[in-house]
This record gives structure tokens, C-alpha cells and sequence, in this order.
């Protein structure tokens, strides 16, 4: 008997056609009518290219057509390319083994599948994708005569169709989805346009694209579960202080402010990832940030109210719960700005409730904010308040998209082949799950840091921006800080975060993790993952830096917990919460948390 008949898979069932092809059907005309219905409540706009990307693409046209002599060189240069990949191929094809003309950069796991190096129509495939996009993009960035802000727009979106096009996206040019699709007989097409559907449903008509299984996790339950009561709330926070786990604990309390576009319990995911549990377990009593979820009714909310209704609000309520005068401060990412603009409108009250200041994967100088930098020109940011305005609020999912897009390959097209190609459903994944689970932001609020600190960089000037009639200077704060940032980091770019190293008068040790704007923040000790460097002194430049930096390997909380002990205070018997002045409101994590950022 034949082995390969005993092994194959049973033939695909009719009728599983016919009952997935019904419910596609009832999916696509559920979805179509509520994408109608989204399209009419979308606000008009007078523009009809609010990205700009008509003007930019003009000008490079412009500037192309008027120097035919580079696009000739171009196209000669990847003709010489092409006849070099065919004559590889025409040897490998006769068994003699090259090196490629061109190979994928490490890392890239888009061409994991050991077809793209067995086959040799794969091979071909790739490496033509691969020396293609790499001539365009040397165009790109060789046109003279653009405006800086036109050729990074030109650039990051000429990428973004590139990502696009990879071969890896189509199905016919995909072999991990070419076996599935004859394995299954094209119930992974069909699964996969189901998925397609469904996110087109649950976004309203508006796809995004599934990143975990959302049923898989629930605040409360299997995340955020850090035993702790939530002692004070006003209009935009809520605050948490936990259960002590230790006899006795430092005096001095923690208090973090989380960013306000992301939820909390990014720093209390599952129980084994949690630095909030860490932290308690090392004596700490933290206190936690929990924003609101803003809507319409908010819209008003400013930068400052932020301020006075977030970190020194919870410090007023700090002092009634536990008595203590002064706090150990750590804010992440936009929290650590919030925090910066804190300390230094405290310093000019002459206020030190703030005994030190820890600032994780933060930016207080915008000159170079990376691929962000092309979503805040004039133009977008008008049609950006234009739209914010109306609703009264920044759309979480936009944010979340517009990160996504910096990292489009792992954020985007890696899910969409996954979902919609091999038509599987994602993996559950904490922190993928947290990464979905956006917020939104007040219009008034997100105008004015949009403006202040990304586009005209106003932060890190003396006096150049105010907060409650305040006007304030990060260069006379004496608060001794610790600055974290991560190798990888898109976000907050390492080298730029670095230059708070020069804008404080007092104590700052910087400290720089590996991997990115989370795993680089968030890395138990537990786990021996990566590594962290550490120098004692600050030189001007972030590479000087680097050159005489120490290497460690793990976790740098055990270093960040050896500096907070230093301003920690004594120890004193643990407080439990809701034993003082301030009487429980509800269990952590609180309602806040739990609202979520669909419009």
C-alpha cells in the first residue's frame, strides 16, 4: 500500500464550502451596512489629502523629472542587478551553489520559511523584491532640492508601500500559505476572509486588524491583579495603593504616572511580568496612576489639568492616606513628560514633595523624534484638530494605527498574513492584548502637546512653555533622576532621550536597556533576559556614551531599585490600604481602567 495515501489528509468536505460561504455572505452585508453608516457620520473636510502626501510626492516628481540623469542611473543600477540575480539563479539551478546578490537584513521574519532559501523560484522571488526596494529607497534618499519634512514624508510612506508590497503578502508568492492552502484545500482563504470580516465588524467598518484573542484576557482576572484598593478619583485619575507584602517598607512612598494613551497595567500584566508586584515585594508602597478614558465631555481638559489633576493631585492624597510629605516619582513614556513638566513647575513653587524622579523610555528633547516626525507637520496637525475638534477627542485607535505603521512589518503585515492568509486566528498575548486596549484623548489636551513638545520642541526651553500661570525651566531642577532607555526603542529614540542627561542641574544616571519601548522596560529579573548598560558619567554625546558604558546581563530593575533606595527613607511598619484618612473606594484595578476606547 501506498505510504503517502495513509499520511495525506482526508479531502475537504463540500459542504463546509457551502456553510462558510453562507456565513460570509451574512458577514459581508452586516459589514457593508455598517461601513455605509460610518461613512455618513464622518465629519466632512475641506482637504482632500489631509497626510499631504499629494503635494510631497509632486515635489519629488518635480525634482526626479528635472534630473533624468539620476533615474537612469537607477534604472541601470538595478538592470545589473537583475542580470546578476539571473545568472545566480541560472547556476543554482545546476546545482552550483553562490552566495545571493542581496540577503534579508537579521531579523527579518518575513522570509523565516526555509522555502525562501530552498526553492529557487522563492529565492529569485525574494531577492528580487529585495533589490528592488533597495534601489528605490536609495533614490528616495539621494533626490536633492526637497525641504527636510517633504523627503522624510517622501521616504517613510515610498517604505510603507514597499512593506506592502513584499511578497510575503500575497498568497500566491507566500509558500508557508501555498502549503496551507493546498493542505486545506482553500479553507484557510476562506477562514482568512472570515477574519477579514470580522475585524471590518468590530471596527465599525473601519478595519483593524486583530493583534490577540481579546476573549482570552479581562482586567481584573487574569491581568492587573496586584492586590491593592483604589483610595482618591476626580475627573481623570484614579488612585491605587497597594497591598504591602513585606513586615515593613520604606518610608518614602512610590508613585507612578503612567502614559495617558495607554492604560496602567502595562506595569501589572500577568503576575510574573508585573513590576508594580515586584516592586511591592521589595518593600516599595506604590501608588498608581490610573487614568480615565476620556469622551466629549472632557474635551476641555488641558496639558495643565493633567498636571494638577494627576501626579499632584494623587501627592496631595498621597499625604492624607499615609502622612508622607515626599514621594519617589517614576513616569513612562508621555507620563515621564507629564512627570518632567511636574517637578519643574514644583521647582519654581519651591515645592519638594518629589524626593526623586525616574523617567523609563521619556523624551524631554523632541530634535529628532524619528519616523514620527512625519505625521506632525502644519498640515496634518490642522486636519488632525479639525477632526479632534469636532469629536472632542483623539480616536485611540488612530494612535494606535500610527504607531503600528512605525513598525509595520511586525505590527501589521506579520497579523495580516497570520489572520487573513492562513486564515488563523491570533495567539493570546498579554501584552498584545494591553497594546489594543488604547485610549482616547481630550482635543484640548492633545493640541497643545502635540504642538509644545513634538513640533516646536518647547519643553526643553527655559520658560518656554507655562502650566497653570507657571512658566517653567527643566534646567533648574536639582531632583536627582534615573533615566532608562531601550536600544530598540521607535518611540522614545535612545539617542534622543539621552539629552536629559544635559538638561537637569541635578544628579541623572542614565541607564540603557536592550530591546524596545516595552520588553526594554518591562523584563522581570526572573527571567535573565537581555542586558543593561550603566557608566557613571554623563558626556555630552549619547555615542561617547556608550563607548565607555559596563555591560550587565539581565534585568536593570536590581540596579534602578539599589539608586531608589538612596532616597527611600528608613524603614517603617507597612501600611495597608484605606487605614488612613482616605477610605477605599472600590478594589484595584478600579473602574477607570476597565472603559473602553471604541467611538
Amino acid at each position: 500500500m501506498d505510504e503517502r495515501n495513509q499520511t495525506s489528509p482526508p479531502p475537504p468536505d463540500p459542504h463546509d464550502y457551502v456553510r462558510a460561504s453562507e456565513k460570509l455572505a451574512r458577514q459581508s452585508i452586516k459589514v457593508a451596512g455598517k461601513t455605509f453608516l460610518r461613512k455618513l457620520e464622518l465629519p466632512e473636510h475641506d482637504g482632500f489629502d489631509p497626510l499631504g502626501l499629494g503635494s510631497a510626492f509632486l515635489a519629488l516628481s518635480a525634482r526626479l523629472a528635472a534630473d533624468p540623469l539620476k533615474v537612469a542611473t537607477m534604472q541601470a543600477s538595478l538592470w545589473r542587478d537583475y542580470v546578476s540575480l539571473s545568472q545566480r539563479m541560472y547556476w543554482r539551478m545546476l546545482g552550483v551553489e553562490l552566495d545571493p546578490v542581496i540577503s534579508p537584513e537579521r531579523g527579518d521574519r518575513r522570509f523565516a520559511d526555509d522555502a525562501w532559501d530552498d526553492n529557487v523560484v522563492f529565492d529569485m522571488i525574494r531577492q528580487g523584491y529585495l533589490l528592488t526596494a533597495r534601489r528605490l529607497l536609495e533614490t528616495v534618499k539621494d533626490v536633492e532640492g526637497l525641504d527636510e519634512q517633504t523627503s522624510k514624508k517622501v521616504e517613510f510612506y515610498i517604505r510603507q508601500s514597499i512593506d506592502g508590497l513584499a511578497p510575503s503578502n500575497f498568497a500566491i508568492t507566500n509558500p508557508a500559505v501555498l502549503r496551507e492552502t493546498l493542505k486545506t484545500g482553500g479553507k484557510n482563504l476562506l477562514d482568512g476572509l472570515s477574519n477579514f470580516l470580522r475585524d471590518l465588524e468590530e471596527g465599525d467598518g473601519c478595519l483593524s486588524i486583530s493583534m490577540t484573542d481579546v476573549d482570552a484576557f479581562e482586567v481584573g482576572q487574569n491581568l492587573a491583579l496586584t492586590p491593592g484598593k483604589v483610595i482618591f478619583q476626580n475627573d481623570l485619575i484614579q488612585l491605587i495603593q497597594y497591598a504591602p507584602t513585606t513586615p515593613q517598607v520604606f518610608s518614602t512612598p512610590l508613585l507612578i504616572v503612567p502614559p495617558w494613551i495607554n492604560k496602567y497595567y502595562i506595569m501589572d500584566l500577568t503576575p510574573e511580568n508585573s513590576m508594580v508586584r515586584w516592586l511591592v515585594d521589595q518593600g516599595h508602597t506604590v501608588f498608581m496612576i490610573s487614568w480615565v478614558n476620556p469622551d466629549a465631555r472632557l474635551a476641555h481638559k488641558r496639558f495643565d489639568d493633567y498636571m494638577l489633576e494627576g501626579p499632584l493631585a494623587a501627592l496631595d492624597a498621597i499625604e492624607k492616606a499615609i502622612g508622607a510629605k515626599a514621594v519617589n516619582a517614576v513616569g513612562y513614556c508621555m507620563g515621564g513628560i507629564l512627570l518632567a513638566g511636574a517637578v519643574a513647575y514644583l521647582t519654581a513653587k519651591d515645592d519638594q514633595r518629589i524626593k526623586s524622579a525616574t523617567y523609563l523610555a521619556t523624551m524631554l528633547d523632541f530634535s529628532d523624534v524619528g519616523d514620527i516626525s512625519v505625521f506632525i507637520d502644519e498640515e496634518q496637525i490642522e486636519s488632525l484638530e479639525h477632526r479632534i475638534n469636532s469629536q472632542g477627542y483623539l480616536d485611540g485607535r488612530s494612535m494606535a494605527t500610527t504607531f503600528r505603521m512605525l513598525r509595520a512589518n511586525d505590527l501589521i503585515w506579520s497579523f495580516f498574513v497570520n489572520n487573513y492568509l492562513l486564515g488563523k486566528d491570533p495567539v493570546p498575548f498579554d501584552l498584545l492584548y494591553w497594546n489594543c486596549d488604547s485610549t482616547r484623548m481630550p482635543a484640548a489636551m492633545h493640541s497643545f502637546f502635540l504642538r509644545n513638545m513634538y513640533q516646536r520642541n518647547r519643553l526643553k526651553e527655559p520658560n518656554g512653555i507655562t502650566l497653570d500661570g507657571q512658566s517653567i525651566d527643566l534646567t533648574k531642577v536639582k531632583v536627582p533622576s534615573y533615566v532608562l532607555s531601550a536600544v530598540d526603542d521607535h518611540i522614545a529614540l535612545w539617542k534622543t532621550a539621552y539629552a536629559t542627561t544635559q538638561l537637569f542641574s541635578g544628579p541623572v544616571k542614565f541607564v540603557l536597556s536592550a530591546s524596545g519601548h516595552i520588553a526594554g522596560v518591562i523584563n522581570p529579573p526572573a527571567k535573565g533576559k537581555y542586558l543593561y548598560w550603566v557608566r557613571s558619567r554623563n558626556p555630552a554625546k549619547p555615542e561617547e556614551w556608550f563607548k565607555g558604558a559596563t555591560p550587565h546581563r539581565g534585568s536593570w530593575w536590581p540596579d534602578w531599585n539599589g539608586w531608589l533606595k538612596r532616597y527611600a527613607g528608613k524603614k517603617v511598619s507597612a501600611r495597608a490600604p484605606g487605614k488612613g484618612k482616605l477610605k477605599p473606594i472600590e478594589d484595584a484595578p478600579g473602574s477607570y481602567v476597565k472603559v473602553k476606547a471604541i467611538s
